[in-house]
Formats: structure tokens, sequence, C-alpha cells
């Protein structure tokens, strides 16, 4: 099993470019509005003031899809983790201009923020075309290892759904293999064009163009919680 904390550790830049001034402006602005806080146990109703599903995204890159999922579920409360200020920016853009008030962002490691809600709280979790670190001695700084999915498992309603894309096949082989390990995860493909076609109601990220450019397949995998 995965030790948890191995994720803890934030490899690489926090920041890539620096900010022009309205990018700046939506840091100071718009970010401490949206911010999961810091301290103490969350749910919908200390986030959003109300009982409503809640959904998480871990890493969500620039943040189309995290922006795509909000506008098209106003009655469901997202959260939004990413660790790099860069993406924070680009999910504040596509909050403003689609004046969305049902998103809330955390700028860190993902795992804090799910341990600090309640069990079998989570309707749906996201993990889209994370960092695949290719190399085997790497393979332990995997979002899916057993230790985080626990952790997911634990958050996610009977029933609920834990959504998987990736272009990478080292990490799709090797998230195949740890999910086919688990008990309390059923995977929804019985064709294999259920896990090559994405679904209606998964928006496209910048990340899946770009794979396909590049002439990659992309796996779309879908699991509920038992």
């Amino acid at each position: 099993m995965t030790d948890p904390s191995i994720i803890r550790r934030l490899y690489g830049r926090r920041q890539g470019h620096k900010l022009r001034q309205g990018q700046s402006a939506l840091v100071e602005d718009m970010l401490p509005r949206l911010s999961v806080p810091e301290d103490g146990p969350i749910d919908a109703m200390r986030l959003f003031g109300d009982d409503r599903p809640l959904h998480v995204e871990i890493g969500f890159g620039a943040g189309e899809h995290l922006a795509g999922q909000a506008a098209a579920n106003p009655d469901i409360g997202f959260i939004g983790c990413e660790p790099f200020l860069n993406g924070v920016v680009g999910a504040l853009g596509h909050i403003r201009d689609g004046a969305l008030d049902n998103v809330r962002l955390y700028m860190g490691d993902a795992l804090e923020v799910i341990e600090r809600l309640p069990d079998e709280s989570l309707d749906r979790l996201y993990l889209l075309h994370p960092d695949p670190w290719r190399k085997a001695r790497h393979a332990k700084r995997r979002m899916v290892n057993h230790g985080p999915l626990d952790t997911i498992a634990a958050k996610l309603k009977p029933g609920g759904e834990f959504r998987l894309g990736t272009d990478d096949p080292t990490y799709c082989r090797w998230s195949m293999m740890i999910m086919d390990q688990r008990r309390d995860f059923t995977w929804q493909a019985r064709t294999p064009a259920d896990f090559l076609t994405r679904p209606d109601d998964w928006p496209e990220t910048r990340y899946e163009r770009k794979a396909r450019r590049q002439g990659h397949e992309v796996w779309y995998f879908r699991y509920i919680r038992d």
C-alpha cells in the first residue's frame, strides 16, 4: 500500500510564467472569496450555504473541465484543487467569465481538502490527466495508488463516481492494474467504446486536445463506489 504522505510532496514549480496585471488582480480580488477555508472540517453547508451535492476535481489544470461542469450543473457544489498558481488563475478567469457561484478553489494538495470532508459526502471525484510519473521508481508518486484511493473511497457516497482520464499508456496500464485490485470500485466499461469515447457530460480539456493533436489515444475510466 502506498503511503498517502508521499503524494503530499508537491514536486516542481508552483508557478510558471509571471502573471500579468489582470491575472494578479484576479488572484487578489477573487481567490480569497472562493478559497476553501484553511482549517477545520468542511462540507457543503460551510462552503455553499446549503446541503447540495459535492464534486471534487484533483488537479484541474487551467480549469476548463471544472468550469464546464459547474456551468452545466448549477445546483452542484464543485471543489477544485490545484497546486500551481497559473492553473488557479486560469480557473478564476473561467469562473469570472461564466459568473459561476458554485465553485470553491484550493491551491495545494487535494488530499488535505478531501480528508476534511465527511465520510460518504462526495457524489463524484475527477482525476483528469494527472502527472504520469513514467519512471518505475516514481510510481509511488502517482495519485492512483492504494493510499490515496482509500481516502477517496471513504469520502465517496455508495454509488458515487470516480472518473479518471489519461493519454499516457503507462498510467493507463498502471491504473487498470491498481483499480482491478480494489474491491470497493466497479469499472463501468462493458465494451472498448465505453473507455475510448469521451462521455457527453465530460467537458474537453486543453490537455486532451493537445494529446489528440500529437496523435495520442485518450482513455476515459468511470468507476462506481460499491
